[in-house]
């Protein structure tokens, strides 16, 4: 099976990306909804969190509260760091677990979904990176509009990850969203084709 991770930056277009993937039939995982899992009520990784950063980040429901913790993390680069090695160890022992089910199952191949993929240095893990990417000023755009953010939060935000073009270098495919639907659409199907023929070449290199 060919392991693919889907990469980009803050508001590039990553989810519709994987949607489009999704209705390729391609099987994708989504690194932000484990993490929403894993700060729930109750689960090892919230109390690691409230035992690092104090009641003030833990909701009334007893799980993270995830504006106030982005609150004190986007803001120091100490802390995030800290954030970092409680949460991202047991999002990719549960993407790896996944991984293998997708292959146990036999697909041709799983794509996840991971931000900070280069930040935290897994891109290793997989076959083959894909990056979104469009223009960074549009992210900020997109991100204010959309997500309702404050621009110098956003651009806090984006100060933490890799520049977008320094990923689009970095990545096997690229597909630049800044276009129409359509365009994304087609782009994202030449993908899939294309990775297509690099999962024989993976099956040949692993093969007996």
């Amino acid at each position: 099976m060919l392991r693919v991770a889907l990469t980009g930056g803050m508001a590039t277009g990553k989810s519709y990306v994987r949607a489009r993937l999704a209705t390729l039939g391609v099987p994708s995982i989504d690194s932000d909804t484990l993490v929403h899992d894993l700060l729930k009520p109750g689960t090892d990784v919230t109390r690691a969190i409230a035992v690092r950063f104090g009641g003030a980040v833990i909701g009334a429901d007893g799980g993270v509260n995830r504006p106030a913790l982005g609150r004190v993390v986007f803001a120091d680069a100490a802390a995030r760091q800290a954030l970092e090695r409680i949460v991202h160890p047991e999002v990719y022992a549960r993407i790896a677990a996944w991984m293998a089910s997708q292959e146990a199952a036999g697909a041709a191949m799983a794509v996840a979904d991971i931000p900070l993929l280069y930040e935290t240095a897994h891109e290793g893990d997989f076959d083959c990176v894909i990056v979104a990417a469009c223009d960074p000023e549009e992210q900020v755009r997109r991100a204010v509009t959309r997500g309702g953010l404050p621009e110098a939060e956003v651009r806090a935000r984006l100060a933490a990850q890799w520049p977008i073009g320094r990923k689009a270098a970095c990545a096997d495919i690229v597909i630049r969203t800044d276009g129409s639907f359509a365009e994304t659409d087609r782009q994202v199907d030449e993908a899939v084709r294309a990775l297509g023929h690099l999962r024989g070449r993976v099956l040949r290199r692993d093969g007996p």
